[in-house]
């Protein structure tokens, strides 16, 4: 580990001490540090504080001395706690030179490689998650009833005997006993097969949708518990980071404490801010297990398997336009195209009641055939061919109230649709906004706001070094560039969070790799 620290170009008298960081030049020196040389050091800057006391009360003559070796030491042991927080938190105090606040090569294959990950998880689900699996099977039953829908009734076969006499048993003693067989077929008025095909096939249409949008809700579920859970991991990152850094603060605290150079209100401050950084440990400690069993439980996994880690939140900026979404949305959307579909099938089933007021038809064929009478005369078989109609005679308290119910399930299903397109739209307008704020806030973040709050730390630990400000100053600081870092990890997953909504509402497929079933009829 390296320590940087100005030194200045020319000898420092007492005088030029409380300009000391104005007038150093950019030279400045590196020197190996290890953790318990800082330690070490910060010991020194007690016995060497104390050591200073002591000679001021016996020469007395040598106060410059005194105080100036005092004061190299104190921003000495200064400059080590900045190498400490440097080495131990590199993106929270101190942002170095060559790091950029965008998204440089290695940040894009860090997305790219979390974006592999989730389409990794997804097409997990497509395979193994229940209710994608029944969505299926729904969609298929639904496709087996468009056959059976527009097939006639089964045909009915009949056999017997007709006009056998009472009186014997025997076929041969009237001329109009005989013995029959015969088969009927009921035959529906013309155009109600094909309306009955219609509305199965409607049924089947809509059911195939629903497969669509459990497939993108199941996708969308798991890219937002994957989004939560990186967050979450990340937030523990950066608390246990700002936690060390908190430490050390406290450490420093102590000793300026101990060797009269600070209040025992610094120590406090600092632990008091440790102590919340535990409690925020705790939290993240409960909300994990919660995101992991909604996570596991979208892949379909068993509950004892474990939760897969995700990457750190990443920013995959799309470009977003509402016109062109809402119209992907009403085009794409599987909830849309099946309410669409149910409009339909209640617009067929509505032509199909109409239908009822006609009447549908029996048409039966019957073989009779004759024995030969008594003194041996042949008698000639017959045949028998009927056709019978049903009379729709009870219109006003059986047809008529079948159409106006199919009429109101059409105008309920139209209703619908037109409720669930404004939703969408609205749904739409709302993730817009959302992931344009989020996205606005990282860059912000990024490029100005942490970039700034790491520059204040670093100016307030300059000038804590000189006693220019107080060790609350420099502790705000600090808490400052953390509580940012928490915001931009959060901005991020917010953002990403919102892509998955938009996804969802606009029909997009989870991957090309692992298309959902076509919703037509197979």
């Amino acid at each position: 580990m390296n320590l940087s620290f100005p030194v200045a170009s020319q000898r420092l008298g007492v005088e030029k001490l409380g300009a000391l960081p104005k007038e150093m030049p950019s030279a400045a020196i590196q020197i190996p540090v290890t953790h318990a040389q800082r330690r070490l050091a910060a010991r020194s800057l007690c016995k060497i504080a104390k050591s200073t006391g002591s000679a001021r009360s016996i020469d007395a003559g040598k106060p410059a001395g005194m105080i100036q070796s005092a004061a190299t030491a104190a921003f000495f042991a200064m400059a080590i706690f900045s190498a400490n927080v440097k080495a131990e938190a590199p993106v929270s105090a101190v942002v170095p030179e060559s790091t950029s606040t965008t998204f440089g090569p290695a940040m894009e294959a860090s997305a790219t490689n979390g974006a592999t990950a989730l389409a990794a998880l997804i097409a997990e689900a497509m395979e193994s998650n229940p209710e994608i699996r029944s969505a299926l099977r729904e969609h298929e039953a639904a496709s087996q009833r468009i056959a059976p829908a527009e097939a006639l009734d089964d045909p009915i076969l009949e056999a017997g005997v007709i006009n056998a006499p009472l009186v014997s048993s025997t076929f041969n003693r009237d001329d109009m006993t005989m013995k029959m067989i015969g088969l009927s077929q009921r035959v529906p008025f013309p155009g109600k097969r094909g309306l009955r095909k219609d509305v199965a096939m409607q049924d089947a249409q809509s059911v195939g949708h629903g497969y669509q949008e459990t497939v993108n809700r199941v996708a969308r579920d798991i890219k937002a518990a994957y989004f939560e859970l990186g967050l979450i991991l990340e937030k523990t990152r950066l608390v246990e980071k700002n936690k060390l850094i908190l430490e050390d603060m406290r450490h420093i605290a102590e000793q300026h404490y101990g060797v009269g150079m600070g209040s025992q209100a610094d120590a406090l401050k600092a632990q008091t801010q440790v102590s919340r950084m535990l409690d925020e440990l705790l939290k993240l400690g409960r909300e994990r297990p919660t995101v992991e069993a909604e996570l596991i439980r979208a892949l379909g996994r068993n509950a004892i398997l474990t939760s897969p880690v995700p990457e750190p939140p990443q920013l995959r900026e799309e470009t977003l336009s509402l016109e062109s979404l809402r119209e992907t949305a009403l085009s794409q959307r599987p909830q849309l195209l099946a309410l669409q579909s149910i409009v339909a099938r209640n617009e067929k089933a509505l032509d199909l009641a109409r239908k009822n007021y006609y009447p549908d038809f029996d048409v039966r064929l019957a073989y009779g055939q004759r024995d030969n009478m008594l003194d041996g005369s042949r008698r000639p078989d017959m045949i028998t061919l009927t056709v019978a109609v049903n009379l729709p005679v009870w219109r006003e308290n059986k047809l008529a109230p079948r159409v106006a119910e199919a009429l109101a399930k059409r105008d309920q299903a139209q209703s619908m649709y037109e409720a669930q397109r404004n939703e969408v739209a609205a749904s739409l307008r709302q993730q817009m906004a959302l992931a344009e704020q989020n996205l606005q806030s990282a860059r912000l973040y990024q490029t100005a706001i942490l970039p700034q709050a790491r520059l204040t730390v670093e100016s307030a630990m300059s000038a804590y070094q000189v006693n220019r400000v107080d060790f609350l100053t420099l502790l705000d600081s600090q808490m400052t560039v953390f509580n940012y870092e928490i915001s931009l990890a959060t901005a991020m997953a917010g953002y990403n969070k919102a892509l998955a909504e938009i996804d969802l509402l606009t029909g997009k497929p989870p991957s090309p790799g692992h298309l959902p079933i076509p919703a037509e009829p197979l």
